[in-house]
């Protein structure tokens, strides 16, 4: 059962029971990430949950990791676009002990000068690491041409230089400025009592800011080509256009349709360009969703001569989906989802995960049941109109390799308007 409960200062905490487990999974969400930078400080979002774990002000680094690991836990933690996330997962008697480090990582990080600037030679590594991954590299060439000069485009980890020049002052500055109760989620599942945890975390919570974060600048959706030679064997391809936001009337829809084009090995992209052709190792298709935007991208591993062909092949499964979508195939994407839904609610970190994140972009949280009630719905008409209308936009195409024989941005326009 999921229940939630608002704190005197605004924060929300969100449980669900799961009597089946004798653990506990349980963190907190903040609906703030790399969206909310200026450009002076793109990075910080990122920087900040590092250095959550770098001590605080009663406790040092190895006393965090210790009192964690001296129980068995897991802990560790995410930056998005648009939220943070610090997580922990542990043995139900240890409950108290993980919130209470969460808890205290979350509002009191110290930003120790001395542990700054060791983090910032790790987070110089880190973007350096994905320099190395070309799947990384043309994701981040894509979002940066899909929303050029905006925050929404601008990488998560930042650049090195803003990096080398970052400070505790502008740290603690930038999570008084956002970090604020209205955006904060509480969230626990597995074995948890909820007036119990909301009563610790009305105690623990205290310090939160409870006046008005910064607003994240809005998103503006331009689209275009980024072609990148380099050395690499495989050309990495995306292929993307701008989808729907959170509470879209067709959100549901975007997902299926992702689905049936290129959600699995029977995907029609998966079977046209992989099975009967031979032209990629991968091809898949996906939906993500924002407050105020969307993209939904075809991504694709092929080879330098190969992608002459995967192109135009690539276009033409767009161009005719609607005129060819199948009743069989709708019903089979359906059960995926439906499939996926169920494994994923067997993991209480999912659990956890899931409800924060509804939390922050439903303003409630949506039962399996309810989402796939919505997902019933989704007909054939409701998935030929979102696909014409979704193909017929400005695209965004990505390449990165050898890619001597992509087919050039405005013959690819061409051909999806043919």
């Amino acid at each position: 059962m999921i229940k939630i409960t608002t704190l005197k200062n605004g924060a929300r905490v969100v449980t669900e029971k799961l009597s089946h487990v004798d653990t506990v999974s349980l963190g907190t969400w903040v609906g703030v990430g790399s969206r909310f930078e200026t450009e002076s400080e793109n990075g910080i979002s990122h920087f900040l949950e590092h250095m959550a774990f770098k001590g605080t002000t009663t406790r040092s680094a190895l006393d965090i990791a210790l009192a964690i690991e001296n129980v068995g836990g897991y802990m560790n933690a995410f930056t998005g676009k648009d939220m943070t996330g610090y997580y922990v997962r542990l043995l139900k008697e240890d409950m108290d002990t993980g919130l209470d480090i969460i808890s205290d990582i979350f509002q009191h990080a110290s930003m120790d000068k001395k542990e700054l600037d060791t983090e910032k030679g790790v987070i110089i590594q880190e973007i350096n690491m994905y320099k190395d991954q070309p799947e990384a590299v043309v994701e981040e060439n894509f979002e940066k041409t899909a929303y050029p000069n905006q925050p929404f485009g601008r990488s998560i980890g930042g650049k090195e230089e803003i990096i080398r020049d970052m400070t505790s002052q502008k740290m603690l500055e930038y999570m008084h400025r956002q970090y604020t109760s209205d955006r904060v989620i509480i969230s626990a599942s597995g074995a948890v009592d909820h007036d119990a945890f909301v009563e610790k975390c009305e105690r623990l919570y205290g310090d939160l800011n409870t006046h008005a974060g910064k607003a994240a600048e809005p998103a503006h959706y331009v689209g275009g080509f980024s072609y990148e030679k380099t050395a690499h064997e495989q050309v990495n391809l995306l292929l993307g256009f701008e989808g729907v936001p959170y509470g879209a009337q067709n959100y549901w829809t975007m997902k299926v349709l992702a689905v049936i084009l290129g959600g699995g090995m029977t995907s029609r992209l998966f079977q046209e360009i992989r099975e009967k052709r031979g032209l990629v190792y991968t091809v898949h298709a996906s939906s993500e969703s924002d407050a105020d935007t969307g993209m939904f991208s075809i991504y694709a591993g092929t080879g330098e001569k190969q992608v002459a062909e995967l192109m135009p092949v690539l276009c033409d499964e767009i161009k005719k989906f609607s005129a060819t979508l199948t009743q069989t195939e709708i019903d089979r994407a359906k059960t995926q989802i439906k499939a996926r839904l169920v494994m994923q609610d067997e993991n209480p970190s999912s659990h956890a995960d899931k409800n924060a994140r509804m939390m922050l972009h439903f303003g409630r949280v949506m039962s399996a049941k309810e989402i796939l009630s919505e997902i019933k719905k989704v007909s054939m008409a409701d998935l030929s109109e979102c696909a014409e209308n979704l193909f017929r936009q400005r695209p965004t195409v990505a390449g990165l390799g050898p890619i001597s024989h992509l087919m050039p941005y405005e013959e690819i326009c061409g051909r999806l308007k043919g």
